[in-house]
């Protein structure tokens, strides 16, 4: 057999060769980036922010005059309630931190009820349009 590559050379990628082919497949594996456990903790994280968040903008949504006031607007309180399960993780985390900030400025005294009754006749709004889009 002719090679045009100096002999040393060859018995190195020979050797080479070999070694890789008789290794273990574990030594050659990448390890995972993140364990299962890891996973299944930032899992269980991710739902319990979500069910902190629908839990915020259904508390929101609850008070007696919010009902009134949603009532007033020609829409349905349970329904709205209901709607707020079928928002994606995106819209809830927008529609709960404004939800936050409402109860934070009224109870700071920032704004009035009729102010908080109109942000809360908006989000209810905001989540029927949401869910009528899909």
């Amino acid at each position: 057999m002719v090679s045009f590559l100096p002999r040393p050379i060859e018995m190195l990628v020979s050797t080479l060769l070999i070694a890789l082919y008789a290794a273990p497949s574990p030594l050659l594996a990448q390890s995972h980036v993140a364990s299962p456990a890891e996973i299944q903790k930032q899992v269980m994280a991710a739902g319990q922010t979500r069910q902190h968040q629908e839990d915020t903008v259904k508390q929101f949504m609850s008070s007696p005059e919010a009902a009134k006031a949603i009532k007033a607007a020609g829409m349905d309180p349970e329904r709205i309630k209901a709607a707020v399960s079928s928002l994606n993780d995106q819209e809830l985390t927008q529609i709960a931190s404004r939800a936050e900030k409402a109860q934070a400025d009224f109870a700071a005294g920032t704004i009035g009820e009729h102010d908080l009754l109109l942000i809360l006749v908006a989000i209810a709004v905001l989540i029927l349009i949401i869910v009528a889009v899909r």
